[in-house]
């Protein structure tokens, strides 16, 4: 079966609408996704961006769960600097719990060191980092599974922690681990239930998947234990017909961008081109894509998204 989840960054909605607007179209867009059927929504992590408004994405995940009834929330993906390994393990468990089992949990090592000194988190090397999202990771599954755990590491400890009740999903929610760097390869190896890699072309796709295997090798665990996701290129811009596309792209394309490095970097064309870019990663066993579709909030290519090739694949 393959799946679509809809990727809902802070910046998809614009920095114009007031604070409480913006809450009201991210639910309106959210909502819309579930009656269309797709089988998830996702919300970055981070908390500042200059000066522009940011909603925190935990919270507003348990908002819409109290909204939603049956599309899954997730994380693409928790910054691991922002909140301990235990204390995050407590708030999946209460979401899952509070969602009916709907959490998909999405983690990665942090990025922004901007965001990350400004509000006084540290920002080590990726190395570092990615030791860090590991422990995490360990700790965060044994409290999510184990009456009673107890971990001493060279940057987490944890004693006698217990996380009740646990995560309704069993064994746990699925994790998904963000980051194509060969320190973060070797922690998805090891934890991963699910990768996130960002846009790759179909060679680069290749070579992290026989990166990803020969770590899954060293640690004894065989590669199709993990599901393969992907994105296709940047944003998704759809057209029903190639009549219809010509009208649109006008609309779309930002006036500094000339029309070819908006082609190259986004997807723009009909549902059945976007299924012929599509299957070079189905053969390759992908069973998850995610999707930014560049038009959000209006919703017109996530409807047509819905209808042709959701109907289509799924």
């Amino acid at each position: 079966m393959i799946k679509f989840g809809v990727y809902l960054p802070f910046y998809s909605f614009g920095f114009n609408c007031s604070r409480y607007r913006s809450f009201e179209i991210l639910k309106e867009v959210v909502l819309r996704c579930e009656q269309l059927g797709y089988h998830s929504v996702w919300l970055d992590d981070h908390v500042m961006y200059g000066d522009k408004p940011i909603l925190e994405c935990w919270t507003i995940l348990s908002a819409l769960s109290t909204l939603t009834r049956k599309i899954r929330l997730g994380t693409l993906v928790l910054c691991n600097q922002f909140r301990s390994p235990a204390l995050l393990a407590k708030m999946a468990a209460t979401l899952d719990v509070i969602s009916d089992g709907r959490l998909e949990f999405g983690i990665g090592a942090g990025i922004q060191r901007e965001e990350h000194e400004a509000y006084g988190f540290p920002f080590p090397n990726l190395r570092t980092r990615a030791e860090q999202l590991s422990e995490a990771l360990e700790i965060i599954k044994r409290m999510w599974t184990m009456e009673e755990s107890t971990f001493n590491g060279l940057h987490f400890r944890i004693n006698r922690a217990k996380c009740v009740p646990k995560p309704i999903q069993k064994p746990h929610p699925p994790v998904i681990i963000g980051g194509v760097s060969k320190s973060i390869l070797e922690v998805t190896a090891k934890y991963a239930d699910r990768f996130d890699w960002g846009p790759l072309s179909v060679d680069q796709y290749e070579r992290k998947l026989s990166l990803l295997e020969t770590y899954c090798r060293k640690v004894g665990r065989n590669l199709e234990c993990i599901e393969k996701s992907c994105w296709v290129r940047g944003a998704i811009y759809l057209a029903s017909d190639k009549q219809e596309l010509k009208q649109k792209i006008c609309a779309w394309k930002p006036e500094n961008v000339p029309l070819d490095v908006f082609n190259k970097m986004n997807f723009v064309g009909t549902p059945d081109d976007l299924i012929n870019e599509m299957q070079p990663y189905l053969d390759m066993g992908v069973t998850f894509f995610m999707l930014y579709f560049g038009d959000l909030p209006t919703g017109e290519s996530l409807k047509i998204f819905a209808e042709t090739v959701l109907r289509e694949l799924s």
